[in-house]
């Protein structure tokens, strides 16, 4: 017997890139549902601004936040201890990344080492953050309740992407690329977050003497680490029609559509196939 375990990334993937709308993914939510398949949310979004529309999909399973910073497990979602646990009201929390503190410091100090101008979330106001990100007010004073990742952007074309990099490695730390914004965050990333709840689903699978199957679908850089730890991976096609050109996995599904459509059309047919 086969048990399904589905991660998906949200803005751009299962959510409309503009409108922050699911309703073209609707019929594989519906099958989704019908399988019994849990769907994991993975996000750089805050655990503040999760929670909501967790409600709206009415989707009790665990969840990703801030670039795999945390992993928030509702209580009795596994009939075991997890390792390296902690309880946090309604969930059992794993920690992954670095505090907020750390990397607003980290952002200073690489901005001055490259002479450029970085401009995180913690620079913004609220008012910049709805006008970034087509989020209402409300919804954008969630987006900075940040725990574990500091989006920025980069003001002008003074650095590369390589710099960047060496410069946050040096720190020990890490900066990825998502949908709108640059990311900088610990020693974490969705794939090890995702890892995580892979083993427990797996060994929850084998206690039952089924079989776990992994489903990951993303569009853009930092669903890389996540994508290449499951069995499916599927790369949904961006706003553009384009596909992220720094996803390469030699087993990746192209989704034939953009956002939630092809995120649709893609599981549909693969969950079709089974």
């Amino acid at each position: 017997m086969r048990r399904i375990l589905i991660f998906t990334d949200l803005d751009g993937s299962l959510l409309d890139a503009a409108t922050y709308s699911y309703e073209a993914a609707t019929e594989a939510l519906a099958a989704i549902r019908n399988l019994n398949a849990p769907l994991i949310l993975v996000s750089s979004k805050t655990r503040a601004e999760m929670e909501p529309l967790r409600l709206r999909l009415h989707n009790r399973h665990p969840f990703i936040v801030e670039n795999g910073g945390a992993l928030f497990v509702p209580h009795g979602s596994f009939p075991f201890p997890l390792e390296q646990s902690a309880l946090c009201g309604a969930y059992q929390v794993v920690q992954i990344g670095t505090s907020y503190d750390r990397l607003r410091s980290a952002l200073g100090e690489i901005s001055r080492e490259l002479g450029c101008r970085l401009k995180g979330f913690g620079d913004f106001s609220l008012e910049e953050v709805a006008q970034r990100t087509g989020l209402s007010p409300a919804e954008a004073f969630l987006a900075t309740q940040r725990e574990y990742d500091e989006p920025f952007v980069v003001e002008g074309n003074c650095v590369r992407w390589q710099h960047l990099l060496e410069a946050a490695e040096t720190r020990g730390l890490r900066c990825t690329r998502g949908g709108r914004f640059y990311h900088l965050m610990g020693a974490n990333d969705k794939g090890i977050a995702s890892q995580r709840l892979i083993s427990w689903y797996r060994r929850l699978a084998q206690n039952d003497g089924h079989t776990l199957v992994t489903v990951g679908l993303g569009d853009s850089l930092n669903d890389l680490p996540m994508l290449e730890v499951v069995d499916y991976p599927i790369l949904v096609r961006k706003p553009d029609g384009s596909y992220d050109p720094d996803v390469h996995l030699p087993h990746l599904i192209r989704a034939d559509g953009v956002g939630p459509v092809g995120w649709n059309r893609s599981l549909i047919d693969l969950l079709s196939s089974w």
